[in-house]
C-alpha cells in the first residue's frame, strides 16, 4: 500500500512539474519574464479561475500549494463502497477543468457509434452516452487514473468508476466482467472490463458517464467521440448548461461551444440572448419547451413566477442557461 501511495504521489509530482514547465513555454510574455497561470477568485458569489501573470521563478511554496490543490481534489471523499460519495455537495458555476493530454483513449476497440446521447430521454434524464458494443468486447479507461468503485449499482448493473487526476470520474456501466479491482492504478487505454447487458440495458452497449464531484457532465462537451478521440481543450470552463440533462436531447448531439475562458462565456451568453413576444395561447410550459429551457430558468431570467399570467405582446427573454 505504501508503494502504491508513493507511486501515485510521484505521478502527481511529475504531472505538476510538467504543467509548470509547459505553462512557462506556452504562455511566456514577449520579455520572457512572466508566465500565465490560473488563480481562484470569487466573483458575485461564484468561484472562478482567471489567468494571472507571475514571475517564472516560482517559489517552492507556490509549487507545494499547487501540488496540495491537485491531491486534495483527487483524494476528496475517496470511497470504495458508495457509488456517489459526494452526497448533496453543491458546485459553483462556472468551474475550470484542465487536461494534460490532447487525446483520450477510445473505451472500445471497434469504431465508436453513439446510440443515445446525454440529455432528456423518454421523460427521464439520461446522464451519459451509450456506445455500441458486443457482449464480451473489451472496455478500456479513457484516461489515466485510479479505480474507486467496482460493483453492481442499480440500473447501471456491473459498474467500474475511475477517478482521474483532474478530479473527473468516468463511469463504465452494463459490464459483464471486471478486469480490475478497487484502488488499482490505471493507465489510459488499459483494459478494465468486458462489455455486457447487466442492469437496466436494452441490448448490449457501454453506458459511459463523466462526473465531477458526483454531478454528471455531458461527455461530448469534453471529448470528441470520433476516430480522432480528441480532448476538446486543455482548459475548459464548465457551465450549468453542460451539467443539466434537461437542456439536451438524447436523440441528437447538442451544439458544442467550448468555453476556454470566462470571456467566452460572456460573449456566448450575449449571442444567445433572444426576446420572444408572447402570442395568444402561449404558456410558460409551451415557451420553455419550444426553446429547450426549463420553466424555472425562464422565470429566473425574467424575474417572474411560475404561475404568472402572460399577456399577449409581452416580451420574454429566452436564452440558454449558463
Amino acid at each position: 500500500m505504501f508503494i502504491t501511495i508513493k507511486r501515485r504521489v510521484s505521478y502527481i509530482i511529475v504531472f505538476v512539474s510538467f504543467l509548470l514547465i509547459s505553462t512557462q513555454k506556452i504562455y511566456s510574455q514577449p520579455n520572457d519574464t512572466a508566465v500565465e497561470y490560473y488563480e481562484k477568485l470569487f466573483i458575485n458569489g461564484d468561484t472562478v479561475f482567471l489567468p494571472i501573470y507571475a514571475k517564472k521563478n516560482r517559489s517552492k511554496e507556490d509549487i507545494s500549494n499547487k501540488l496540495a490543490d491537485i491531491t486534495k481534489d483527487f483524494d476528496s471523499k475517496w470511497d470504495n463502497v458508495r457509488f456517489n460519495p459526494y452526497g448533496g455537495e453543491n458546485i459553483t458555476f462556472p468551474f475550470q477543468l484542465t487536461f494534460d493530454d490532447k487525446q483520450f483513449s477510445s473505451p472500445i476497440d471497434r469504431k465508436m457509434v453513439v446510440t443515445s446521447r446525454y440529455g432528456w430521454r423518454r421523460g427521464r434524464p439520461h446522464r451519459g452516452i451509450d456506445i455500441d458494443l458486443w457482449v464480451g468486447d473489451t472496455v478500456r479507461s479513457i484516461l489515466d487514473g485510479k479505480v474507486r468503485y467496482v460493483g453492481y449499482h442499480g440500473g447501471h448493473g456491473n459498474t467500474v468508476v475511475i477517478r482521474h487526476y483532474n478530479g473527473l470520474e468516468t463511469v463504465y456501466a452494463h459490464l459483464s466482467k471486471f478486469l480490475v479491482k478497487e484502488n488499482d492504478e490505471i493507465k489510459k487505454g488499459q483494459a478494465i472490463a468486458k462489455g455486457g447487458i447487466t442492469g437496466n440495458a436494452r441490448g448490449s452497449h457501454l453506458h459511459l458517464e463523466v462526473k465531477y464531484h458526483g454531478k454528471s457532465i455531458n461527455p461530448e462537451y469534453l471529448f470528441e467521440f470520433t476516430d480522432r478521440t480528441e480532448i476538446r481543450s486543455d482548459v475548459v470552463f464548465v457551465t450549468r448548461k453542460w451539467m443539466t440533462p434537461r437542456y439536451h436531447r438524447s436523440t441528437r448531439q447538442s451544439n458544442i461551444v467550448v468555453h476556454k475562458t470566462i470571456n467566452d462565456i460572456v460573449l456566448h451568453e450575449e449571442r444567445q440572448k433572444k426576446i420572444y413576444t408572447v402570442k395568444k395561447g402561449d404558456t410558460l410550459y409551451r415557451i420553455a419547451n419550444r426553446h429547450g429551457l426549463a420553466i424555472a430558468e425562464i422565470c429566473k431570467i425574467n424575474a417572474i413566477r411560475k404561475n404568472s399570467v402572460l399577456k399577449v405582446g409581452q416580451q420574454i427573454i429566452v436564452t440558454s442557461a449558463q
